[in-house]
């Protein structure tokens, strides 16, 4: 690997930023004292242009290279999960039932390690914009800071973001051209019968029976109705009825997922759901109404971006530890937000062995910082070469 010698040099210092953010991890958009942190450090560095408030505790700081040019993004998510954590580590998280279970303390250091070293260095024309996102996990910070005008308001012409994995050796990084995740839905099915005794079925109309009969027939949309080539996911997550077993309740709630590549196969899906629904709800002879919340949309890499940010990858890391013939991902991400309005390209980095993302086990593995900091820095000196 081809890590830059001066990052290197401070990977001692990247550990411990990354510790500290893990055990001070805040959720969705309250991430105050984690932006606090990030300000900290980027004016130890020489940053001076630091913009914050953006979806409440977002970030944007500008660090300006020796000649005039264009802008591009690097992005950052900060955020935190509501899992209470078991790794054991001496670092582990102090905010009880709040853990850094996705990495986003690496993803955060990762992008300070590349200002530090670009901040010292400034061997590239135009300008960096460093953006440290808030409410990745939750209701998508991205889409509030694109909303708010940050794309514009910097001049930002091309973004990029890396995530990390454990499924892949340090020094592994991946990606594709075009959809790499998927687009994340929410539905809620509300069941509304009439309820008495379970001894007497004849006299009530069972909304457990209904919410069963609909569970099963949404697996048909992925089954009968889907063109086979097109990924789909109907997931059933929650079932919620009853309060004990001799009564037949009043009311049932299915809940799940849809995920989706495709905004056409989403509105498929929409439509197929309503239309089970109102069938067997005649059937039943219950109620049933579809609350159908569309998320995060498909994350969809540019093509020529993506191809160079593969070059720069195979810069770092070395041709043969760059993956570009990979699968699509039916986890959902809000950078999504960011590539509908600006060129770029979405990345993958292993860490190494370890518990899965979301897991109460997982940790970072900060020998990796190093790599996601050199991609960055090298990125923005390819992307913006001095004539």
């Amino acid at each position: 690997m081809a890590i830059l010698n001066s990052i290197a040099g401070f990977e001692n210092d990247m550990a411990k930023w990354r510790r500290h953010l893990h055990q001070n991890p805040e959720l969705g958009r309250d991430c105050y004292k984690t932006a606090k942190y990030i300000q900290e450090r980027l004016k130890e560095f020489g940053i001076t242009e630091i913009h914050t408030g953006y979806a409440s505790t977002g970030i944007v700081a500008i660090i300006e290279g020796k000649a005039s040019g264009r802008t591009i993004g690097l992005r950052a998510d900060m955020d935190a999960l509501p899992i209470m954590e078991n790794t054991g580590m001496s670092y582990s998280s102090k905010n009880e039932g709040v853990m850094h279970a996705c990495g986003h303390d690496g993803h955060t250091t990762m992008l300070l390690g590349a200002a530090r070293y670009l901040s010292e260095t400034r061997n590239f024309s135009g300008r960096v914009a460093l953006i440290f996102q808030p409410d990745e996990e939750a209701t998508g910070g991205a889409e509030a800071m694109v909303e708010e005008g940050i794309l514009e308001e910097f001049n930002i012409e091309e973004v990029y973001a890396l995530h990390n994995t454990p499924s892949h050796d340090v020094g592994v990084m991946y990606t594709r051209p075009g959809p790499i995740m998927a687009g994340a839905d929410s539905f809620t099915v509300e069941i509304q019968g009439k309820g008495g005794h379970a001894a007497y079925p004849h006299e009530v109309k069972d909304p457990i029976v209904a919410a069963i009969s609909i569970a099963q027939s949404f697996q048909t949309i992925v089954s009968r109705n889907n063109i086979p080539s097109d990924d789909l996911v109907i997931s059933i997550t929650q079932v919620h009825s009853g309060t004990t077993d001799n009564v037949v309740p009043e009311i049932a709630y299915l809940n799940g997922t849809v995920r989706t590549f495709d905004l056409s196969v989403q509105e498929m899906v929409i439509k197929r759901m309503e239309k089970i629904i109102s069938g067997l709800a005649m059937s039943f002879e219950v109620n049933a109404k579809l609350n159908y919340q569309k998320g995060y949309p498909p994350t969809i890499n540019h093509e020529e971006a993506t191809n160079f940010a593969i070059g720069v990858a195979e810069d770092v890391c070395g041709s043969d530890q760059v993956l570009t013939s990979v699968s699509k991902e039916m986890g959902a991400e809000d950078f999504s937000y960011m590539l509908q309005k600006r060129p770029g390209a979405y990345l993958f980095m292993g860490i190494g062995d370890g518990a899965g993302l979301h897991n109460p086990n997982y940790d970072f593995n900060d020998a990796a910082a190093p790599v996601g900091a050199s991609f960055f820095a090298r990125l923005i000196e390819k992307a913006l070469p001095l004539v």
